[in-house]
């Protein structure tokens, strides 16, 4: 396992309200959040990164608002026409 050292100012602690262990694991999630927001970690690495569960880190994702359903817009829209096109070919 790889270390990456973060300075941070002395006293620092009691404005983030945090011990230093909470901010260092508070620090891996947001890291892995960004990360899995913008594609470049998979929600199961995400969740490694962030030293939880996967089923724990997809919790986080909702409770800081970071979808889980990582879809561009020309493949919702592409996902869209084929379920219009499966809805007329049922009603036919």
């Amino acid at each position: 396992m790889y270390t990456i050292a973060l300075d941070f100012p002395e006293n620092f602690e009691p404005v983030v309200q945090l011990t230093s262990e909470e901010f260092a694991a508070q620090i891996r999630l947001m890291a892995a959040l960004k990360m899995f927001e913008l594609g470049k970690l998979s929600s199961g690495k995400a969740a490694v990164l962030a030293g939880l569960s996967r089923v724990e880190f997809l919790a986080m994702c909702g409770r800081y608002h970071v979808s889980i359903f990582n879809y561009s817009p020309e493949e919702i829209e592409s996902e869209l026409q084929l379920d219009l096109e499966s809805l007329q070919k049922a009603l036919q």
